[in-house]
């Protein structure tokens, strides 16, 4: 299974060209990037870890890429992504979200089904991740 989320999910993997060519794109624009990871990639689950520092001053794409590969270097078995933020209207605002790094094997979900009452049907959607304990997952 291939985790779906963000912008270009369902292309294959970038390469570290296409990425720094994303970076661009987004300092062009005037946004803040981050560098997040998480090994719990649950739709949901919205909150991952940030790696640093968000890079508000930064207009140079190399000091992005240098962030990402550290960031690869420290968590090579996690998912890692990338945001940009746009705070032109004093908060900061979600414009851009793609994901640079996977884990070797990515179990994938486990779709749970109830019927209910009226013939409605409940779906519960359960990670197998996280049947192991945090930081043992990959």
């Amino acid at each position: 299974m291939h985790i779906t989320q963000g912008q270009f999910s369902f292309l294959p993997p970038l390469t570290d060209e296409q990425i720094k060519a994303q970076v661009i794109w987004a300092l062009d624009h005037g946004w803040a990037i981050s560098v997040e990871y998480t090994d719990d990639p649950h739709p949901r689950n919205t909150y991952w870890e940030m790696y640093g520092h968000p890079m508000f001053d930064l207009r140079d794409p190399a000091g992005v890429m240098k962030e990402i590969s550290e960031c690869r270097r420290t968590f090579p078995n996690r998912y890692i992504r990338v945001m940009a933020f746009d705070s032109s209207k004093g908060w900061e605002t979600p414009r851009m979200s793609f994901i640079v790094n996977r884990p070797e094997h990515e179990p994938g979900f486990h779709l749970e089904r109830q019927e209910m009452q009226g013939r409605a049907i409940r779906y519960t959607v359960r990670p197998y991740v996280t049947e192991r304990p945090e930081g043992k997952r990959y």
